[in-house]
């Protein structure tokens, strides 16, 4: 069983972290808070899960995809990576 911990924010904070939570397509602040203690404790930049290579092809991909003018909006590209 995973620790539970309990976090108190501003109002403010609560409402801003809970609309950027839905406009990212998290499915809750657990999980946005547990991405974002996890950005700040780790030093990589990439999760681990793509290799160096992989990574080097996604950048070529989208400087192609830039260059061409074949930019999509996130909404198509998420759909197109269903």
């Amino acid at each position: 069983m995973k620790p539970q911990i309990n976090l108190r924010l501003p109002e403010d904070l609560k409402k801003a972290a809970e609309k950027y939570a839905k406009t990212h397509r998290y499915r809750n602040l657990q999980e946005l808070a547990t991405e974002a203690i996890r950005d700040k404790v780790t030093e990589r930049d990439f999760d681990g899960s793509f290799t160096d290579k992989e990574i080097e092809l996604v950048d070529k991909f989208i400087d192609a995809t830039i260059r061409k003018g074949d930019l999509v909006s996130e909404k198509e590209l998420r759909k197109a990576l269903k």
